[in-house]
This record gives structure tokens, sequence and C-alpha cells, in this order.
């Protein structure tokens, strides 16, 4: 339980137009019994592309600026400009902070019934005031820590390396008159 963050891809094949002049075939097979699919059939190929799991400042960018504000966990398209504006948010808040030894909190335990955090020896930023600004954590049911720390940082580098080579694939697809497009969505 708790906030899980998806990119998948939808190239878009049209093999059952003749016109499309789209050839190939598909060969799966789950375990030792082949998956009936015939090609002919084939629409589109939906890829997963990216995966993210309580990274909420990540998930609070694509509410609004992919989104228009509405956490409904639906499906929505992003475009490679929005991806390459994502990705350049992250670089500045890499360039922009400085992690250095302290204390974080690695979640909560109850005691008596009274709500008491986990505290560790970890990564903090020292002046987290530009990651706020730049790209702000956001609170929610199971949507992970909101602090400044290593966790935080990791969640900013894992999206760089999800999305630069995801970008240049796509690019890379336009000049073959490929069509895909990028979708996210999330679940909690």
């Amino acid at each position: 339980m708790g906030l899980d963050m998806y990119l998948t891809k939808k190239t878009y094949i049209g093999a059952q137009y003749d016109h499309m002049k789209v050839k190939g075939r598909v060969q799966i097979t789950a375990g030792d019994k082949k998956v009936p699919i015939k090609f002919k059939r084939v629409q589109e190929i939906t890829e997963s592309v990216a995966y993210w799991r309580k990274a909420n400042a990540i998930h609070s960018w694509f509410v609004e600026n992919v989104q228009s504000g509405k956490d409904d966990c639906e499906e929505y398209p992003v475009s490679i400009e929005q991806l390459k504006e994502l990705v350049s948010l992250c670089k500045k808040v890499k360039e922009s902070v400085k992690l250095v030894d302290g204390t974080i909190n690695n979640g909560y335990t109850f005691e008596n019934g009274v709500e008491k955090p986990i505290l560790a020896k970890g990564k903090v930023i020292v002046d987290a005031s530009e990651a706020e600004d730049l790209l702000p954590t956001q609170g929610g049911f199971f949507f992970g820590s909101t602090d400044y720390d290593e966790y935080y940082m990791q969640d900013v580098d894992d999206t760089i390396k999800l999305l630069e080579p995801l970008i240049k694939e796509i690019e890379k697809e336009k000049e073959s008159n490929v069509y895909s497009t990028i979708y996210y969505q999330s679940s909690w």
C-alpha cells in the first residue's frame, strides 16, 4: 500500500490496416505454453517504461504540470517537452543542494498508542529552500517521507536515470515515423 507511480509508453502499430504496411509476428510464451496473439489484430503495444514508489515530490510535479492539479489516479499523456522539463528541474535540484551527515526520519513506530519517529544516521540536505521551491514534497496517505534528505535525492537521481534514456528513445523513434505516447498514472 502506498504511492506507486508509473510511466507507460504506447506505440501505435495499426497492424490491422493493410495501408499501414506493418509486418511482424508475435511470439510469446507463458511458461511452456504459447500465448495466442494474432499480429494482424495488434493496434498498439504498451510498455512499462518507468516506476517510482513513494516519490511524492515527483508525483506532485506530475499532478501540477501534467494533470492540471487533479490527483485522481487516472492516466494522463505526458509530452516529451514535459519530460525534459522534469529532468531539467531534477538537475537544478541536484546542483543546488548539499548532503551532509545527519539524522533522518526512517519511518514511525507506535509506543503506547503514540506515534514516534524512527531516527537513523543518514544524509540530510543542508539548506533545502531551493529544493522546496523547485520540486516540493507532498504529503498524503502512505506517500512516504516529506523530508529533504538522501531519500528525496535518490528520487531525484532515479528520475534523471529513468527519463534521460526514455527521452532519447522517443526522439530517435520520431526519425522512423513511429508514433508513441507516454502516459503517467499513479495509484495510492
